[in-house]
């Protein structure tokens, strides 16, 4: 149970990575087309939605110590921790991609939108970093001592 939570962890965050730069990078392809000039912006639009795959590997750092021999209710701990960071870093990562896609796209075209949009991308990232906090309270519970 435990081992499928971390699989989960790192796993669906690591594809949240992937889809989401990817989701923004082909905007960077598409707004390189009009305004070549703002590569730089159009590179760290593209890169931010890769933050929720180092999450889950951070996260995976935080449970480590509980699949050496884990009881049932550590790996019940680890495997509800997995589909938390998981589910929500995928989600997390989509919609900031989708954010960023869209101030690529602007700034492709014309418009001074890169401060705003990084403004804005920021607010789905919250939630992977609760994820994150979540992960750490779970394996940090006075009183189980799940770790």
């Amino acid at each position: 149970m435990a081992y499928v939570g971390v699989a989960l962890m790192v796993g669906l965050a690591g594809i949240a990575s992937s889809v989401g730069t990817a989701i923004a990078g082909m905007a960077s392809v598409g707004a390189m087309k009009k305004n070549s000039g703002a590569f730089g912006s159009y590179m760290i639009l593209s890169a931010l939605p890769g933050s929720q795959g180092l999450y889950g590997f951070v996260c995976f750092f935080l449970v480590q110590s509980g699949l050496t021999n884990p009881t049932m209710t550590q790996g019940a701990a680890i495997l509800g921790a997995g589909l938390l960071v998981g589910i929500v870093n995928l989600a997390s990562s989509i919609f900031q991609a989708k954010i960023c896609a869209n101030g690529i796209a602007a700034i492709g075209n014309g418009h001074d939108v890169m401060g705003k949009t990084l403004i804005l991308a920021a607010f789905p990232e919250l939630y992977a970093i609760l994820s994150v906090a979540a992960t750490f309270l779970i394996a940090t519970l006075d009183g189980v001592n799940l770790f």
